[in-house]
């Protein structure tokens, strides 16, 4: 038999700062809602599926950048604007 050197008391803190502890917040992207809360819903972790209505390049300038230069990314796919935290990224491979 062979030894295994394997220690399970730190394994659910090992989980945890793994993430997935966010949620997938559904919204409008209209201009209608402060940019702050989008950038704090990622910074909670939330992926953010937004349904895109009017220019994405105005309605997204205020959060955006911001989004990117903590680790985030977005992308607009089909009329939406997904945006994701640090810890989740988009798979666009299948495509």
């Amino acid at each position: 038999m062979s030894e295994w050197d394997l220690d399970l008391r730190h394994a659910e803190d090992q989980l945890e700062e793994a993430g997935g502890s966010g949620s997938v917040v559904l919204g409008v992207l209209d201009g209608s809602t402060d940019p702050e809360e989008w950038v704090r819903n990622v910074e909670y972790g939330n992926v953010l599926v937004l349904s895109i209505e009017g220019d994405l390049n105005e309605l997204a300038a205020g959060f955006a950048r911001q989004i990117r230069d903590m680790g985030g990314e977005l992308m607009h796919f089909r009329g939406f604007l997904v945006v994701t935290p640090p810890s989740v990224d988009i798979d666009s491979d299948r495509l």
